[in-house]
Protein backbone atom coordinates (compact mmCIF):
# COMPACT_ATOMS: atom_id res chain seq x y z
CA UNK A 1 0.00 0.00 0.00
CA UNK A 2 1.21 3.43 -0.69
CA UNK A 3 2.07 5.60 2.44
CA UNK A 4 0.04 8.33 3.71
CA UNK A 5 -0.62 11.90 1.92
CA UNK A 6 -0.23 15.00 3.95
CA UNK A 7 -2.41 17.94 2.89
CA UNK A 8 -1.58 21.04 4.60
CA UNK A 9 -4.98 23.47 3.75
CA UNK A 10 -8.01 23.01 4.45
CA UNK A 11 -9.12 25.48 1.63
CA UNK A 12 -10.99 24.46 -1.60
CA UNK A 13 -7.87 22.99 -2.80
CA UNK A 14 -7.02 21.34 0.35
CA UNK A 15 -10.58 19.89 0.31
CA UNK A 16 -10.57 18.71 -3.14
CA UNK A 17 -7.39 17.04 -2.69
CA UNK A 18 -8.34 14.94 0.50
CA UNK A 19 -11.36 13.97 -1.76
CA UNK A 20 -9.56 12.91 -4.62
CA UNK A 21 -7.33 10.97 -1.49
CA UNK A 22 -10.72 9.27 -0.40
CA UNK A 23 -12.26 8.36 -3.60
CA UNK A 24 -9.12 5.75 -4.31
CA UNK A 25 -9.56 4.12 -0.52
CA UNK A 26 -7.16 6.24 1.10
CA UNK A 27 -6.78 8.37 4.45
CA UNK A 28 -5.22 11.87 3.82
CA UNK A 29 -3.74 13.71 7.10
CA UNK A 30 -5.18 17.12 6.42
CA UNK A 31 -3.51 20.25 8.22
CA UNK A 32 -5.03 23.79 8.45
CA UNK A 33 -3.56 26.43 10.17
CA UNK A 34 -7.05 28.19 11.41
CA UNK A 35 -9.88 26.65 13.04
CA UNK A 36 -11.85 26.40 10.43
CA UNK A 37 -12.09 24.81 6.94
CA UNK A 38 -13.08 26.49 3.27
CA UNK A 39 -10.16 29.26 2.77
CA UNK A 40 -12.10 32.44 1.45
CA UNK A 41 -14.90 30.14 0.26
CA UNK A 42 -16.36 29.81 3.88
CA UNK A 43 -20.04 30.76 5.63
CA UNK A 44 -20.18 32.36 8.77
CA UNK A 45 -22.36 33.87 11.28
CA UNK A 46 -22.24 37.54 10.66
CA UNK A 47 -23.57 39.64 13.96
CA UNK A 48 -24.07 42.33 12.20
CA UNK A 49 -26.68 40.78 10.01
CA UNK A 50 -28.11 38.18 12.58
CA UNK A 51 -27.66 36.21 9.32
CA UNK A 52 -25.24 33.47 7.88
CA UNK A 53 -23.21 34.62 4.99
CA UNK A 54 -20.15 33.60 2.94
CA UNK A 55 -17.23 35.70 2.82
CA UNK A 56 -17.62 36.54 -0.29
CA UNK A 57 -20.38 36.35 -3.22
CA UNK A 58 -19.17 33.95 -5.58
CA UNK A 59 -20.42 32.33 -8.42
CA UNK A 60 -20.33 28.77 -9.91
CA UNK A 61 -21.01 27.76 -13.87
CA UNK A 62 -22.81 24.76 -15.46
CA UNK A 63 -19.56 24.01 -17.19
CA UNK A 64 -17.57 24.12 -13.86
CA UNK A 65 -17.02 20.80 -13.90
CA UNK A 66 -14.63 19.72 -11.66
CA UNK A 67 -15.96 22.00 -9.02
CA UNK A 68 -20.01 20.49 -9.56
CA UNK A 69 -18.60 16.63 -9.46
CA UNK A 70 -16.40 17.67 -5.70
CA UNK A 71 -20.09 18.69 -4.95
CA UNK A 72 -21.38 15.49 -5.96
CA UNK A 73 -18.57 13.16 -4.17
CA UNK A 74 -18.22 14.79 -1.25
CA UNK A 75 -22.53 15.05 -1.00
CA UNK A 76 -22.84 18.86 -1.00
CA UNK A 77 -24.67 19.21 -4.69
CA UNK A 78 -28.37 18.86 -3.05
CA UNK A 79 -27.63 22.96 -1.72
CA UNK A 80 -25.89 24.08 -5.53
CA UNK A 81 -29.31 25.20 -7.46
CA UNK A 82 -28.17 25.08 -11.12
CA UNK A 83 -30.75 27.46 -12.84
CA UNK A 84 -32.90 25.73 -15.61
CA UNK A 85 -31.17 28.16 -18.40
CA UNK A 86 -28.46 30.72 -19.29
CA UNK A 87 -30.06 33.79 -18.64
CA UNK A 88 -28.09 37.10 -17.50
CA UNK A 89 -30.42 39.79 -16.53
CA UNK A 90 -29.02 43.22 -16.75
CA UNK A 91 -29.77 47.28 -16.11
CA UNK A 92 -27.74 50.13 -16.85
CA UNK A 93 -29.10 52.77 -13.96
CA UNK A 94 -27.64 55.92 -15.81
CA UNK A 95 -30.67 55.10 -18.76
CA UNK A 96 -33.21 52.23 -16.90
CA UNK A 97 -32.74 50.42 -19.66
CA UNK A 98 -32.69 46.61 -19.03
CA UNK A 99 -31.75 43.27 -20.94
CA UNK A 100 -31.53 39.88 -20.46
CA UNK A 101 -28.27 38.17 -22.63
CA UNK A 102 -29.66 34.87 -23.71
CA UNK A 103 -26.87 32.87 -24.99
CA UNK A 104 -28.42 29.43 -26.64
CA UNK A 105 -27.28 25.77 -25.57
CA UNK A 106 -25.01 24.68 -28.26
CA UNK A 107 -21.58 25.90 -28.98
CA UNK A 108 -22.79 27.21 -32.30
CA UNK A 109 -23.67 30.94 -31.29
CA UNK A 110 -26.71 31.51 -32.89
CA UNK A 111 -27.90 33.88 -29.98
CA UNK A 112 -25.92 36.34 -31.89
CA UNK A 113 -28.39 36.77 -34.77
CA UNK A 114 -31.08 37.72 -32.34
CA UNK A 115 -31.66 41.02 -30.78
CA UNK A 116 -33.77 39.89 -28.27
CA UNK A 117 -31.08 37.93 -26.98
CA UNK A 118 -28.14 40.21 -27.03
CA UNK A 119 -27.32 44.04 -25.79
CA UNK A 120 -29.61 46.20 -26.83
CA UNK A 121 -28.73 48.07 -30.45
CA UNK A 122 -25.90 45.70 -31.10
CA UNK A 123 -25.24 43.92 -34.32
CA UNK A 124 -23.95 40.24 -34.78
CA UNK A 125 -20.66 41.68 -35.45
CA UNK A 126 -19.73 43.12 -32.45
CA UNK A 127 -19.58 39.91 -30.59
CA UNK A 128 -16.76 38.53 -32.61
CA UNK A 129 -13.86 40.81 -31.45
CA UNK A 130 -12.67 38.12 -28.21
CA UNK A 131 -12.01 35.52 -31.66
CA UNK A 132 -8.66 37.50 -31.49
CA UNK A 133 -7.82 36.58 -28.15
CA UNK A 134 -7.12 32.85 -29.05
CA UNK A 135 -4.52 34.06 -31.58
CA UNK A 136 -3.20 36.34 -29.22
CA UNK A 137 1.16 36.15 -28.13
CA UNK A 138 1.83 35.17 -24.09
CA UNK A 139 2.56 38.80 -23.28
CA UNK A 140 -0.52 40.44 -24.74
CA UNK A 141 -3.05 42.26 -22.73
CA UNK A 142 -6.49 42.02 -24.07
CA UNK A 143 -6.35 45.75 -25.21
CA UNK A 144 -3.41 44.68 -27.36
CA UNK A 145 -5.94 42.55 -28.93
CA UNK A 146 -9.95 43.42 -29.03
CA UNK A 147 -11.33 47.04 -28.73
CA UNK A 148 -12.22 47.81 -25.20
CA UNK A 149 -14.69 50.93 -25.86
CA UNK A 150 -18.26 50.92 -27.01
CA UNK A 151 -21.38 49.48 -26.41
CA UNK A 152 -21.30 45.42 -26.11
CA UNK A 153 -17.82 45.87 -24.63
CA UNK A 154 -19.13 48.44 -21.72
CA UNK A 155 -22.58 46.36 -21.44
CA UNK A 156 -21.15 43.11 -21.59
CA UNK A 157 -17.66 42.08 -21.69
CA UNK A 158 -16.28 44.53 -19.39
CA UNK A 159 -18.57 43.22 -16.98
CA UNK A 160 -18.62 39.83 -17.50
CA UNK A 161 -14.83 39.76 -17.42
CA UNK A 162 -13.86 42.12 -14.86
CA UNK A 163 -16.00 39.78 -12.53
CA UNK A 164 -14.14 36.81 -13.81
CA UNK A 165 -10.61 38.03 -13.87
CA UNK A 166 -11.13 40.47 -10.97
CA UNK A 167 -8.73 42.74 -12.99
CA UNK A 168 -9.58 45.48 -15.34
CA UNK A 169 -9.80 43.59 -18.54
CA UNK A 170 -7.88 45.76 -20.86
CA UNK A 171 -4.61 45.32 -18.42
CA UNK A 172 -5.51 41.18 -18.36
CA UNK A 173 -3.73 38.72 -20.12
CA UNK A 174 -5.42 38.20 -23.58
CA UNK A 175 -4.73 33.99 -23.26
CA UNK A 176 -6.05 33.49 -19.79
CA UNK A 177 -9.06 35.56 -21.05
CA UNK A 178 -9.57 33.38 -23.66
CA UNK A 179 -8.95 30.55 -21.86
CA UNK A 180 -11.38 31.26 -19.54
CA UNK A 181 -13.81 32.49 -22.78
CA UNK A 182 -13.13 28.54 -23.99
CA UNK A 183 -15.11 27.14 -21.29
CA UNK A 184 -18.10 30.03 -20.77
CA UNK A 185 -19.36 31.32 -23.58
CA UNK A 186 -17.07 29.74 -26.06
CA UNK A 187 -18.98 26.14 -24.88
CA UNK A 188 -22.27 27.81 -25.35
CA UNK A 189 -25.46 28.41 -23.02
CA UNK A 190 -25.03 25.03 -21.42
CA UNK A 191 -21.86 25.27 -20.04
CA UNK A 192 -23.23 28.79 -18.76
CA UNK A 193 -26.14 28.39 -16.59
CA UNK A 194 -25.56 30.34 -13.15
CA UNK A 195 -25.08 28.03 -9.85
CA UNK A 196 -26.26 29.88 -6.49
CA UNK A 197 -25.59 28.07 -3.19
CA UNK A 198 -28.25 29.92 -1.59
CA UNK A 199 -27.80 28.72 1.55
CA UNK A 200 -24.45 29.81 1.17
CA UNK A 201 -21.10 27.81 -0.06
CA UNK A 202 -20.08 26.33 3.35
CA UNK A 203 -23.31 23.77 3.08
CA UNK A 204 -22.16 23.16 -0.28
CA UNK A 205 -18.58 22.70 -0.61
CA UNK A 206 -16.84 22.85 2.73
CA UNK A 207 -18.90 21.41 5.42
CA UNK A 208 -19.92 17.94 3.52
CA UNK A 209 -16.23 17.55 3.04
CA UNK A 210 -15.09 18.19 6.37
CA UNK A 211 -18.05 15.54 7.61
CA UNK A 212 -17.01 13.00 5.17
CA UNK A 213 -13.10 13.39 6.27
CA UNK A 214 -14.35 12.72 9.67
CA UNK A 215 -16.43 9.87 9.11
CA UNK A 216 -13.56 8.31 7.07
CA UNK A 217 -11.36 8.31 10.29
CA UNK A 218 -9.52 11.16 8.99
CA UNK A 219 -10.97 14.57 10.67
CA UNK A 220 -8.93 17.77 10.01
CA UNK A 221 -5.86 18.55 12.43
CA UNK A 222 -7.20 22.21 12.99
CA UNK A 223 -4.77 24.93 14.53
CA UNK A 224 -1.84 23.70 12.68
CA UNK A 225 -0.34 26.57 10.82
CA UNK A 226 2.99 25.04 8.63
CA UNK A 227 5.97 27.03 9.79
CA UNK A 228 8.41 25.30 7.74
CA UNK A 229 9.38 21.89 5.50
CA UNK A 230 11.97 19.76 6.71
CA UNK A 231 14.26 18.25 3.54
CA UNK A 232 16.83 15.67 2.79
CA UNK A 233 18.34 15.62 -0.67
CA UNK A 234 15.57 16.05 -2.87
CA UNK A 235 12.35 15.03 -0.74
CA UNK A 236 10.30 16.25 2.25
CA UNK A 237 10.66 14.53 4.94
CA UNK A 238 8.96 16.35 7.88
CA UNK A 239 6.08 19.23 8.30
CA UNK A 240 7.36 21.79 11.30
CA UNK A 241 4.11 23.27 12.73
CA UNK A 242 3.55 26.40 15.32
CA UNK A 243 4.30 23.57 18.85
CA UNK A 244 4.84 20.29 16.92
CA UNK A 245 6.43 18.37 13.83
CA UNK A 246 5.16 15.40 11.76
CA UNK A 247 7.57 13.25 9.66
CA UNK A 248 6.70 12.34 6.46
CA UNK A 249 8.31 8.95 5.88
CA UNK A 250 9.70 7.13 2.71
CA UNK A 251 6.67 6.49 0.42
CA UNK A 252 5.08 9.55 2.08
CA UNK A 253 3.53 12.45 -0.70
CA UNK A 254 2.86 16.51 0.57
CA UNK A 255 0.60 18.29 -1.32
CA UNK A 256 0.99 21.99 0.02
CA UNK A 257 -2.31 23.77 -0.44
CA UNK A 258 -2.05 26.87 1.06
CA UNK A 259 -1.86 30.64 0.34
CA UNK A 260 0.52 31.86 -1.89
CA UNK A 261 2.80 34.27 0.52
CA UNK A 262 2.85 31.16 2.64
CA UNK A 263 3.93 28.92 -0.23
CA UNK A 264 6.75 31.06 -0.88
CA UNK A 265 8.18 31.25 2.76
CA UNK A 266 8.43 28.38 3.06
CA UNK A 267 9.56 27.13 -0.72
CA UNK A 268 12.34 30.24 -1.16
CA UNK A 269 13.04 31.28 -4.95
CA UNK A 270 9.03 29.99 -5.70
CA UNK A 271 7.98 32.54 -8.33
CA UNK A 272 4.26 33.13 -7.07
CA UNK A 273 1.69 36.22 -8.15
CA UNK A 274 2.81 39.36 -6.22
CA UNK A 275 0.13 41.42 -7.06
CA UNK A 276 -3.49 41.35 -5.71
CA UNK A 277 -6.81 43.08 -6.73
CA UNK A 278 -9.17 43.60 -4.14
CA UNK A 279 -12.99 42.97 -4.13
CA UNK A 280 -15.55 44.71 -1.90
CA UNK A 281 -18.64 42.69 -0.93
CA UNK A 282 -22.02 44.69 0.42
CA UNK A 283 -24.86 42.75 2.06
CA UNK A 284 -28.42 43.85 2.96
CA UNK A 285 -31.19 42.11 5.36
CA UNK A 286 -33.98 42.81 3.26
CA UNK A 287 -35.79 39.73 1.43
CA UNK A 288 -35.79 40.34 -2.06
CA UNK A 289 -39.14 41.62 -3.85
CA UNK A 290 -41.07 38.49 -5.64
CA UNK A 291 -39.70 37.73 -8.93
CA UNK A 292 -37.05 39.44 -8.71
CA UNK A 293 -33.70 37.64 -10.54
CA UNK A 294 -31.21 35.74 -8.39
CA UNK A 295 -28.66 37.11 -9.97
CA UNK A 296 -28.74 40.66 -12.36
CA UNK A 297 -25.58 42.48 -13.59
CA UNK A 298 -25.59 46.60 -13.56
CA UNK A 299 -23.66 48.91 -15.60
CA UNK A 300 -23.48 53.08 -14.80
CA UNK A 301 -23.05 52.61 -11.29
CA UNK A 302 -20.88 51.94 -8.39
CA UNK A 303 -22.53 48.23 -7.73
CA UNK A 304 -21.66 45.51 -10.29
CA UNK A 305 -23.71 42.45 -9.14
CA UNK A 306 -26.45 41.50 -6.98
CA UNK A 307 -27.14 38.73 -5.80
CA UNK A 308 -30.96 38.10 -4.81
CA UNK A 309 -30.69 35.54 -1.09
CA UNK A 310 -33.63 34.35 0.37
CA UNK A 311 -33.15 37.03 3.34
CA UNK A 312 -30.70 39.61 1.79
CA UNK A 313 -29.54 41.08 -0.65
CA UNK A 314 -25.85 40.87 -1.50
CA UNK A 315 -23.69 42.88 -3.96
CA UNK A 316 -19.84 42.48 -5.40
CA UNK A 317 -17.79 44.82 -6.75
CA UNK A 318 -14.18 43.30 -8.27
CA UNK A 319 -11.11 45.62 -9.08
CA UNK A 320 -12.04 47.18 -6.19
CA UNK A 321 -8.80 48.53 -4.86
CA UNK A 322 -9.98 52.46 -5.11
CA UNK A 323 -12.71 51.73 -2.58
CA UNK A 324 -10.17 49.88 0.29
CA UNK A 325 -9.91 53.78 1.88
CA UNK A 326 -13.53 54.44 1.43
CA UNK A 327 -15.61 55.02 5.31
CA UNK A 328 -17.74 51.78 5.36
CA UNK A 329 -21.02 53.54 6.20
CA UNK A 330 -20.88 55.69 2.99
CA UNK A 331 -20.41 52.66 1.20
CA UNK A 332 -23.36 51.19 2.52
CA UNK A 333 -25.37 53.99 1.76
CA UNK A 334 -24.33 54.88 -2.00
CA UNK A 335 -24.86 50.52 -2.86
CA UNK A 336 -28.01 50.75 -0.89
CA UNK A 337 -29.04 53.09 -3.15
CA UNK A 338 -28.24 51.75 -6.25
CA UNK A 339 -29.44 48.14 -4.64
CA UNK A 340 -33.18 49.87 -3.73
CA UNK A 341 -33.67 51.56 -7.22
CA UNK A 342 -32.84 48.17 -9.16
CA UNK A 343 -35.31 46.39 -6.81
CA UNK A 344 -37.76 48.77 -6.31
CA UNK A 345 -37.60 49.33 -2.67
CA UNK A 346 -37.49 52.81 -0.02
CA UNK A 347 -33.75 54.14 -0.80
CA UNK A 348 -34.16 56.26 2.44
CA UNK A 349 -34.33 53.05 4.63
CA UNK A 350 -31.23 51.68 5.41
CA UNK A 351 -31.54 47.87 6.55
CA UNK A 352 -29.24 46.30 8.41
CA UNK A 353 -26.31 45.73 6.64
CA UNK A 354 -22.72 44.90 6.33
CA UNK A 355 -19.33 45.47 3.70
CA UNK A 356 -16.37 43.07 3.82
CA UNK A 357 -13.54 43.80 2.08
CA UNK A 358 -10.84 41.08 0.63
CA UNK A 359 -7.87 43.56 -0.03
CA UNK A 360 -5.86 40.84 -1.61
CA UNK A 361 -8.78 38.57 -3.27
CA UNK A 362 -7.25 37.40 -5.72
CA UNK A 363 -3.90 38.07 -8.11
CA UNK A 364 -4.34 40.49 -10.82
CA UNK A 365 -4.73 38.69 -13.51
CA UNK A 366 -1.80 40.14 -15.80
CA UNK A 367 0.49 38.94 -18.41
CA UNK A 368 3.52 39.40 -16.24
CA UNK A 369 1.59 38.03 -13.05
CA UNK A 370 0.24 35.08 -14.95
CA UNK A 371 3.28 34.00 -15.94
CA UNK A 372 4.42 33.89 -12.01
CA UNK A 373 1.93 31.01 -11.28
CA UNK A 374 4.02 28.15 -10.39
CA UNK A 375 3.14 24.58 -11.73
CA UNK A 376 1.79 21.78 -9.50
CA UNK A 377 5.32 19.76 -9.30
CA UNK A 378 8.07 21.09 -7.12
CA UNK A 379 11.68 20.78 -6.97
CA UNK A 380 11.18 18.16 -4.57
CA UNK A 381 9.70 14.67 -5.85
CA UNK A 382 7.59 13.96 -2.95
CA UNK A 383 5.92 18.15 -2.75
CA UNK A 384 3.30 19.33 -5.04
CA UNK A 385 1.43 22.58 -5.02
CA UNK A 386 -2.43 23.65 -5.19
CA UNK A 387 -4.60 26.56 -4.96
CA UNK A 388 -6.17 28.86 -7.29
CA UNK A 389 -2.79 31.05 -7.84
CA UNK A 390 -1.04 27.93 -9.26
CA UNK A 391 -1.02 26.68 -12.92
CA UNK A 392 -4.90 26.08 -13.31
CA UNK A 393 -4.99 27.75 -16.98
CA UNK A 394 -7.74 29.33 -15.12
CA UNK A 395 -8.53 33.02 -12.96
CA UNK A 396 -8.43 32.67 -9.28
CA UNK A 397 -11.99 30.91 -9.17
CA UNK A 398 -13.46 27.87 -7.43
CA UNK A 399 -13.14 25.68 -10.61
CA UNK A 400 -9.34 26.28 -10.90
CA UNK A 401 -9.03 25.73 -7.13
CA UNK A 402 -10.64 22.35 -7.20
CA UNK A 403 -8.73 21.72 -10.40
CA UNK A 404 -5.44 22.41 -8.47
CA UNK A 405 -6.57 19.94 -5.48
CA UNK A 406 -7.25 17.58 -7.41
CA UNK A 407 -4.59 17.63 -10.17
CA UNK A 408 -1.76 17.84 -7.37
CA UNK A 409 -3.64 14.60 -5.28
CA UNK A 410 -3.54 12.60 -8.41
CA UNK A 411 0.30 12.90 -9.08
CA UNK A 412 0.85 12.50 -5.30
CA UNK A 413 -0.89 9.33 -5.71
CA UNK A 414 0.58 8.14 -9.11
CA UNK A 415 3.75 8.90 -7.27
CA UNK A 416 2.97 6.89 -4.55
CA UNK A 417 2.17 4.06 -6.49
CA UNK A 418 -1.40 3.92 -7.82
CA UNK A 419 -1.03 4.06 -11.71
CA UNK A 420 -4.53 3.40 -12.12
CA UNK A 421 -5.82 6.56 -10.55
CA UNK A 422 -7.83 8.45 -13.08
CA UNK A 423 -5.65 11.51 -14.58
CA UNK A 424 -7.09 14.91 -13.02
CA UNK A 425 -8.05 18.06 -15.45
CA UNK A 426 -4.99 19.72 -15.81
Amino acid sequence: MPGRIHIVGAGLAGLAAAEAVLSVGLEPVVYEASPHAGGRCRSYHDTALGLTIDNGNHLLLSGNEQALDYARKIGGAHALHIQPECAFPFMDLRTGERWTLRPNAGRLPRWIFDAARRVPGSRAVDYLSPLRLFMARRQARLGDVMPTKGHVYERLWHPLLLAALNTDPAEASARLTASLMRETLGAGGDACRPVIAKNGLGPALVDPAVAMLAAKGAPIRFGRGIRSLKVENDRVCGLVFAHSEEAVAPGEEVVLAVPAPVAASLLPGLETPTEHRAIVNAHFRVAPPAGMPTLIGLVGCLSEWIFAFPERLSVTISGADRLLDRPRDELATEIWREVAHVAGLDAATLPRWQIIREKRATFRATPEQVARRPETQTAFRNLYLAGDWTQTGLPATIEGAVRSGRKAAGIALRHAGLEALPRMAA
